[in-house]
């Protein structure tokens, strides 16, 4: 009987293995996305390369986290200045309270949506009456439907809220406001009635075009997050990587393979620090965003930057899995779940230790990180 035992234990762990990260017994419960499948998939082909688009966004309506939608002009501009301030875990921009349920850019004219940045803010970090502060500071509130040179109700100032407690806090926001103008304030305070998805190549316009035009002036951003920049994390030649790494880091970074659950380096560590790209040393993870997922591998709710990730399609298994890889070196890191903390947001990454290099809070400056020290505060 003992031995019978001894094989199970042996083919479970074997099982977890080959799977890499498939299982996980936290209590958190699921939001219920993973019954959806994994996120659409676009490809293009460009000399026999294929190219893979997913749309990774947490369930922020079941988290913790607090919602906002703030209209003044160019959404461009205003997504590119609320996202970079510590505090906001996540923007978009869309479309919002007009006539209709669907409209699109060339539409809004007729239908009348303002133009608007959807903002997810983590009150822990950023209180509402601060958000709004930074808000008025960079729109025209006394102008009617117009916002720098651009003209019609789609440039109006608004604030749309979803949750009916926010409107006392937007009200006194918009008192203090006042206070400083003789003109009346004419940005709207509306419940949220509708709000429509902008098209894809307007989505961190300003990120992916920094020489875009914007009426916002983007250079003194109040609390503004450290930048993990791509062009300061470089992947060495393979010959010295494979000098560098262990022969376990190199099979696990450079040809994808999986480290035994509960028998890593990190899987239980609670220390405060970054998890760095063990290959370039890119930023990747923050101890703040790790749980104990049950599942033996290091597990985050979220990368400290959206695109410090990389999503691929891994059908290896006998199963379908989203990949994930580093940006700076497209190392092997591990696999996304939408099994994680509800109240995080629903996601799970679950990571391989061996791709990972750990940096204590009390390291940062000595090795470089001392910028990233601000996320701990």
């Amino acid at each position: 009987m003992k031995k019978l035992i001894i094989n199970i234990i042996i083919i479970l762990t074997l099982f977890m293995v080959i799977t890499g990260c498939a299982m996980s017994n936290s209590n958190t419960k699921s939001n219920g996305a993973e019954e959806k499948g994994l996120p659409e998939i676009s490809e293009n082909k460009e000399e026999d390369s294929k190219i893979e688009s997913f749309k990774i966004v947490p369930d922020y309506k079941n988290s913790r986290y607090k919602e906002i939608y703030l209209a003044g002009g160019c959404f461009w501009g205003i997504q590119a200045y609320i996202d970079r301030i510590v505090g906001v875990e996540y923007t978009n921009v869309g479309y919002a309270n007009g006539k209709s349920e669907e409209t699109d850019y060339y539409s809004i004219k007729e239908t009348g949506h303002a133009e608007t940045a959807y903002v997810v803010y983590n009150p822990e970090k950023i209180t509402l009456e601060e958000l709004l502060g930074y808000f008025y500071g960079i729109i025209d509130s006394t102008s009617l439907n117009k916002q720098g040179n651009d003209q019609g109700s789609q440039y109006r100032s608004g604030i749309y809220y979803v949750n009916e407690e926010d409107k006392k806090i937007i009200k006194a926001a918009t008192a203090n406001e006042q206070a400083k103008f003789s003109e009346k304030i004419v940005t709207e305070i509306q419940p949220l009635e509708n709000y429509i998805l902008a098209e894809d190549y307007h989505q961190d316009y300003l990120e992916k075009n920094p020489d875009g035009y914007c009426h916002i002036n983007l250079s003194n951003i109040p609390r503004e997050k450290p930048k993990v920049n791509l062009e300061d994390y470089h992947k060495p030649p393979i010959e010295e990587i494979k000098e560098k790494l262990t022969n376990l880091q190199f099979r696990i970074t450079q040809e994808s393979s999986t480290e035994y659950p509960f028998q890593n380096e990190y899987w239980d560590n609670k220390e405060t620090g970054l998890y760095v790209d063990i290959v370039t040393g890119e930023p990747l993870f923050l101890s703040l965003d790790k749980y104990d997922s049950g599942s033996g591998w290091p597990s985050f709710t979220k990368p400290i930057q959206r695109d410090v990730i990389t999503y691929h399609t891994d059908k290896s298994g006998g199963m379908e899995r989203i990949e994930v890889r580093s940006r700076s070196g497209d190392s092997h890191l591990g696999h996304l779940f939408y099994d994680g903390p509800v109240e995080e947001g629903g996601l799970r990454y679950c990571i391989n230790s061996s791709a990972l290099d750990f940096i204590l809070l009390d390291e940062f400056e000595e090795k470089g990180y001392g910028k990233f020290k601000v996320l701990f505060e």
